[in-house]
């Protein structure tokens, strides 16, 4: 997922963990960014073949910072985005514990916190939605690259103008488009990354342990971004070709048209483009920003 979020024991800490997400989330954005761009660009654009051809293709006409465009804008919103899914995760957590159990400190279901990761899910989307459509669109944008011998200035110069020229050109509207399938996403997928990485970590923790160890959490993280992305992916797809459908001639109607048509014109297959880098970007992603998380707790609480 974009972020790791580590679900919290003691209501006390919190803000502190508020705090604390912002670090480790702007650590994993930087780790998975060069493959998400071209997991985004496969996903949106029909002429590479693989993800090396598309890969070569960014260093040969733009070099290692078309890797990054855009990144910024992720890793300044993270901390906001995933406050969003930490807050409401905990907070629908402890009450559906207090209506089943009448204490929001009894221990959850397995339900308990599938529903808890799938409102979180749902509910960043309002924050994340125009950050998004601007990573996407950045990272998209290569026609300066493409007549190199004219001067060819490119319709975005940066994030925040890009932010602004869709609010001027699309509306206010136009920076949530795709936000539907960015929810279908990102609900399930919290849920299922939530419950995975809580179900690992009851598994391999002993009972007199307090907390799960070192290893464990890493590899918690690790499976459970994988197995959110598994989930997510072919919402994924519609999302980015929905936010890309304004920048040059519009191809899709709506949401369902544009499943419909892509699945017509390209089949079944075109839902999980980007599931294999999806998979392998989130697995050390994930790890990354477990292992970031911890390290910066332990120096709060060393400080403390």
């Amino acid at each position: 997922m974009n972020a790791g979020l580590v679900p919290a024991t003691r209501r006390g800490k919190e803000k502190r963990v508020h705090f604390d997400i912002f670090p480790s989330g702007a650590f994993g954005v930087a780790v998975g960014y060069p493959l998400d761009t071209v997991k985004v660009r496969i996903q949106t654009q029909r002429n590479h073949l693989s993800v090396w051809q598309c890969a070569l293709s960014i260093v040969r006409t733009e070099g290692l910072r078309g890797f990054y465009k855009g990144m910024s804008m992720p890793v300044t919103t993270v901390s906001i985005s995933s406050s969003v899914v930490f807050g409401t995760y905990r907070n629908v957590l402890q009450c559906l514990s207090q209506l089943r159990h009448s204490s929001p400190e009894a221990p959850p279901t397995k339900l308990h916190i599938f529903l808890s990761g799938l409102a979180g899910g749902v509910a960043q989307v309002s924050v994340m939605a125009p950050a998004d459509i601007v990573k996407v669109r950045l990272q998209c944008q290569t026609e300066p690259y493409k007549f190199p011998n004219v001067d060819f200035k490119p319709k975005y110069r940066g994030p925040v103008h890009c932010l602004l020229t869709i609010a001027r050109e699309e509306g206010i509207l136009g920076l949530y488009k795709g936000a539907g399938a960015l929810a279908l996403r990102d609900g399930p997928s919290f849920a299922i990354y939530f419950l995975t990485y809580n179900s690992i970590c009851s598994w391999l923790t002993e009972e007199h342990h307090k907390k799960p160890e070192w290893k464990v959490v890493l590899l918690a993280g690790g499976i459970s971004g994988t197995c959110g992305w598994c989930v997510g992916t072919p919402m994924d797809v519609i999302k980015a070709r929905l936010q890309m459908d304004g920048m040059g001639e519009k191809s899709y109607r709506g949401f369902f048209h544009c499943i419909t048509k892509s699945v017509r014109t390209e089949g079944p297959k075109v839902l999980f483009k980007g599931l294999g880098l999806n998979c392998v970007r989130a697995f050390p992603v994930n790890m990354a920003v477990f292992a970031m998380y911890e390290v910066v707790v332990r120096f709060l609480h060393s400080v403390s």
